[in-house]
């Protein structure tokens, strides 16, 4: 978690790009990226280094030649030196540090470094070094380092958090969270976002999958109550550690800016070679980039309200409408493989709509799948920049183009709060109501989930297809009315008259005082 500090020091490099001309959340971000990155090569290059001189084997610094590419000398130039240098010769050189066939390399062949002005790089580059200074102190205090350095980028990313187009907005990292933790995946997992945008649901897959190995010993409870720990010890192996580094999470996003921003966090996360493509999934570009039934868990929070130009979109997808929300349903179905989980946050009119296309989408869900869990979610989790009502659908997929139901009950849950204020502040509250989420999907088979006034329930089929499959719980749950005695209008204004009397006979007696 950032201190008070770290969090003061990254406000402060925000104002300067501001106050410099860079206004643009987006366009900043990816600047910042680019800085943050050039400072990170060399501590990497650094540490192999070490490495390579404790096992005795040869390594060729990447520097090698070009000392002064190091974030380390050039930030010792004067402003205008330093500007010509980064601009002209380190920026292209990190462009083509990869090869070619990997995603951070293709995107960032059209990259541009627009910092102009010497003043903002100085200023910029101080500042960098300042927040890492006070993440070294935090390191110091028992923080791990990673973690720090991944919690400060994702503070950066916070600015992106404004109203986008068609609904785009930052999902709430403890949402992502508890996800994950629902979802649990796992090493051996081909994981994917088909809307990645900054990459938060598959740095929440890959934090997850290292708590889950790290021994009991390096995990910390954090603000959410949930255990948490980054080590990842227990994974011991080399191929398990390149396949979860290099093959492991996959990405589409159909905005470059957010597919560079996506790669960067991935990667400033330790994850060496993140696959994120710029693409649209709704698309038939993605028909020819791709065959079906490709990833064993996705997670997604496609945007709310998109329409999709009906002229490119895919051929494969089987609801015949341009309303992204149900188009993106039917990817992912196809999409998973057999056997393959599914969490996706969809606004909640999605599971009752009346609309041919909204039956048919929930229909071809409830027969290729097992639809193993709705979960409500208050309507405050976007705010301040939507009140959309939303849901969570976890799914597990069973055959496509299925003739027969393969969901026989759904699992209903009402999660009334996430652990913060429902309003524009969401300010973080004292309870913890994530983990017993999570505690309450893990016992379900063991609870009696048949009484519809609980916080959770199971629903049949039957039921479902006898309300034109509504998903939603307010068509299943059953709310308590408790019946109250209220005393009568008459008696209550017989008991105000007489304090009212009372009040004016002590004020009375007050007035005679006074005149004494």
């Amino acid at each position: 978690m950032l201190s008070t500090e770290i969090k003061s020091k990254i406000n402060k490099l925000w104002d300067k790009f501001w106050a410099r001309g860079i206004a643009n959340p987006l366009v900043a971000i990816e600047q910042i990226s680019y800085l943050l990155f050039m400072r990170r090569l060399e501590e990497i290059d650094n540490r192999k280094i070490l490495e390579k001189k404790k096992t005795k084997e040869r390594y060729i610094s990447i520097f090698a030649g070009k000392q002064e590419y190091k974030w380390s000398e050039f930030k010792k130039l004067k402003p205008l030196a330093m500007l010509t240098l980064v601009s002209k010769k380190v920026f292209p050189f990190i462009k083509k540090l990869n090869t070619q066939d990997q995603a951070f390399a293709r995107h960032m062949l059209n990259a541009v470094f627009v910092i102009s002005n010497p003043l903002l790089l100085k200023e910029a580059i101080d500042a960098i070094d300042e927040i890492y200074d006070e993440i070294l102190k935090q390191q110091d205090a028992g923080q791990s380092f990673q973690d720090t350095q991944g919690d400060m980028y994702e503070y950066l990313l916070s600015a992106t958090n404004q109203a986008g187009k068609n609904g785009q907005f930052r999902t709430p990292r403890h949402i992502i969270q508890v996800i994950s933790e629902l979802i649990d995946p796992d090493w051996n997992d081909k994981i994917c976002d088909l809307t990645s945008g900054t990459g938060g649901f598959l740095l929440g897959a890959y934090q997850h999958i290292l708590t889950k190995n790290t021994s009991k010993k390096y995990l910390q409870v954090d603000e959410n109550g949930f255990s948490r720990g980054i080590l990842g010890d227990k994974i011991t192996g080399n191929a398990i550690w390149t396949k979860l580094k290099e093959n492991t999470f996959f990405g589409f996003d159909n905005d470059q800016s957010m597919v560079r921003i996506g790669l960067m966090n991935l990667m400033l996360h330790g994850i060496s070679t993140p696959r994120i493509e710029e693409m649209d999934t709704l698309s038939s570009q993605y028909d020819k980039f791709e065959t079906d039934e490709e990833y064993t868990v996705i997670m997604a929070n496609p945007p709310f309200k998109g329409l999709v130009d009906k002229t490119g979109k895919s051929k494969r997808l089987r609801v015949d409408t341009n309303q992204s929300e149900l188009l993106f349903i039917d990817r992912i179905i196809h999409m998973l493989k057999v056997g393959g989980k599914a969490a996706l946050i969809i606004p909640e009119g999605v599971l009752y709509g009346g609309g041919k296309a909204y039956l048919q989408t929930r229909e071809l869900l409830l027969k290729d799948c097992n639809l193993n869990a709705v979960i409500s979610l208050p309507s405050g989790v976007f705010r301040p920049y939507t009140n959309v009502k939303t849901a969570i659908l976890l799914f597990t997929k069973k055959k496509l183009n299925s003739p027969k139901f393969n969901t026989q009950q759904v699992w209903f849950y009402d999660l009334r709060s996430d652990g913060y204020s429902l309003d524009d502040n969401r300010k973080r509250l004292n309870d913890y109501p994530l983990p017993l989420l999570v505690k309450d999907w893990e016992n379900k088979p063991l609870a009696n989930n048949k009484n519809k006034k609980a916080r959770h329930f199971y629903v049949s089929l039957k039921d479902i297809q006898e309300n034109a499959f509504d998903l939603s719980i307010n068509r299943y749950k059953e709310f308590e009315y408790d019946d109250k005695e209220y005393v009568p209008p008459q008696d209550l204004l017989t008991t105000v008259l007489e304090y009212e009397e009372k009040i004016i006979g002590e004020l009375k007696e007050l007035a005679a005082l006074i005149k004494k």
